[in-house]
């Protein structure tokens, strides 16, 4: 069988999200701020035979270069890689692997501009797509080019809102 080349689509984040990773940096830039402006007022006291003071400032900077390298991971990092057998959802550090012979079908909402990959014929189970609407397509033939059986449907604007009124 011949090996299809893996595909890497970025994730796509709202101004909203945007704005929540934007305020969690700021957050982390002034807490090492303020901890460094409280490390040096701790050097320049008499108090540096106290380990419970150095303990705090190693995890205050510890914590605080953590949450900051989460949160550039997340924006750098974030998202879907499809090899010849798996869908991966890399969001960050954390990666979440789905069997694409596990995947049943796939449906467009065109209303909602929304991507949806079920794992199930009775769609309980499933993933919402979250990238550039223009990459739709070719997120799709790819999927169906590595299993060629699943399904592709899609529902206009105004299925949806029949839907919804039901």
């Amino acid at each position: 069988m011949e090996q299809q080349e893996i595909k890497r689509y970025p994730f796509k984040f709202s101004p909203l999200m945007i704005v929540v990773f934007a305020l969690g940096l700021a957050l982390c830039a002034a807490s090492l701020c303020l901890t460094t402006w409280n490390f040096i007022g701790f050097l320049q006291s008499d108090e540096l035979g106290s380990i419970y003071s150095w303990i705090q400032y190693v995890l205050l900077y510890l914590f605080g270069g953590l949450f900051a390298v989460l949160i550039l991971a997340m924006l750098i990092r974030s998202q879907y890689i499809l090899t010849d057998r798996q869908l991966i959802l890399q969001f960050g550090i954390i990666r979440s692997k789905y069997e694409i012979s596990g995947i049943c079908s796939v449906h467009l909402f065109k209303g909602m501009n929304k991507l949806a990959v079920y794992f199930d014929d009775f769609r309980t189970k499933y993933m919402m797509i979250v990238v550039k609407d223009s990459w739709y397509d070719d997120f799709v033939k790819t999927l169906l080019a590595r299993k060629p059986s699943i399904g592709f449907s899609f529902s206009s604007p105004e299925e949806e809102e029949e839907l919804k009124k039901k």
